[in-house]
C-alpha cells in the first residue's frame, strides 16, 4: 500500500539504499508511486535511463517537430482516450485515420447507421466536435469506408463486409474492410511521420485481426521509404510483432498507457520528480 499510495516514509526507506536515482521504467512513469516520485524527491532529483531517453526522443522529439506530412492512425475502443491525442497534435497533423470500435462513435456523430456496434453514446457530441475542429484546421479525418460485420465476436464464420453506414440492425462491426485498408495504406505510404495507437478491429479474434495486421505491414513499408513510424499501445505493438514488422518500423514503445498520456500532452509524475518537482 505504501508504494502505490506514494507514501513518503516508504520513499525515504527506499532512498536510504541509494546515492543516485536512475529511472529506466518507462511503463510506470505515469504512476505517482513511492518508488517513482517519492524516492527521487528525497534524493533531490535523478536521471533517466537509456530506455526512457529513447522513448522520449520518439514520443516527444519526433512528434514535436515531425517530418511532414504527419499521420495519426488511431483505433481501439475508447474515444475518450484518443480525442486528447488528436487535440494535442492537430496543429502538426495532416491526416487522422480512425479505425477500431471508436470509429462507430464517429460514424454515429456523422449520422451513419452503426447497427449493434459498440458506440460510446455520451461521446458522440465529442466526436462530432473533433470532426468539426479537424475540418476547420484543414486536417483530413478519414473514417472507414467499409466494415466487416458479424452477429457477435464469436461468430467469425458468419462475417461479411458492408459499406460504412449500411451495417444491418442485427449486426455489429468488428473490423474495417479491405477498401478501408487500401485507403489508409495510400495515406500512410505518402506520410513523413506516422504515429499509430490502437487496433483497427477486434484483433484478438480471427478473422477480425486482418486490418490491424495490414496496417502493421503498411507502416513497415512506409519506414522503408524513409518515414518515421512510431507504434504505441499493447495491441498495436503486438500486431507489429506478429506481422513480423517489429524490426521494420522506426520505434515500438514499451509503454501502453504512458505512451498515450505523452501523446495527449500530459506531464508524467515520475519525470517531474526527476527534476526535483513535487507531486
Amino acid at each position: 500500500p505504501g508504494e502505490e499510495e506514494g507514501d513518503m516514509v516508504f520513499a525515504k526507506q527506499l532512498a536510504s539504499l541509494a546515492e543516485v536515482y536512475v529511472n529506466d521504467a518507462f511503463g510506470t512513469c505515469h504512476r505517482a508511486h513511492a518508488s517513482m516520485t517519492g524516492r527521487p524527491q528525497v534524493l533531490g532529483g535523478g536521471y533517466v535511463g537509456y530506455l526512457v531517453e529513447r522513448e522520449l526522443d520518439f514520443l516527444l522529439g519526433a512528434v514535436s517537430d515531425p517530418r511532414q506530412p504527419m499521420t495519426l492512425v488511431l483505433g481501439g475502443a475508447k474515444v475518450s482516450d484518443k480525442v486528447p491525442v488528436i487535440e494535442n497534435l492537430l496543429d502538426r497533423t495532416k491526416s487522422v485515420l480512425i479505425g477500431g470500435a471508436m470509429a462507430f462513435t464517429f460514424m454515429r456523430a456523422g449520422g451513419m447507421e452503426t447497427g449493434r456496434s459498440l458506440v460510446e453514446a455520451d461521446r458522440v457530441p465529442v466526436a462530432g466536435a473533433i470532426m468539426e475542429k479537424a475540418a476547420k484546421a484543414g486536417v483530413r479525418l478519414l473514417l472507414p469506408v467499409d466494415i466487416v460485420v458479424a452477429p457477435s465476436p464469436d461468430e467469425g464464420g458468419s462475417a461479411f463486409t458492408v459499406e460504412a453506414g449500411a451495417i444491418p440492425p442485427d449486426m455489429m462491426g468488428l473490423d474495417v474492410g479491405e477498401a478501408t485498408v487500401k485507403l489508409f495504406d495510400g495515406v500512410i505510404s505518402t506520410s513523413g511521420t506516422v504515429v499509430w495507437n490502437g487496433p483497427m478491429g477486434l484483433f484478438e479474434k480471427k478473422p477480425f485481426d486482418r486490418a490491424t495486421r495490414a496496417v502493421a505491414k503498411s507502416l513497415a513499408r512506409a519506414t522503408g521509404r524513409g518515414a518515421v513510424t512510431i507504434v504505441g499501445g499493447g495491441d498495436s505493438a503486438r500486431a507489429v510483432s506478429e506481422a513480423g514488422a517489429a524490426e521494420s518500423v522506426s520505434f515500438v514503445s514499451t509503454g501502453g498507457g504512458v505512451s498515450l498520456e505523452l501523446l495527449q500532452g500530459r506531464q508524467l509524475p515520475a519525470l517531474k520528480a526527476l527534476l526535483g518537482e513535487g507531486r
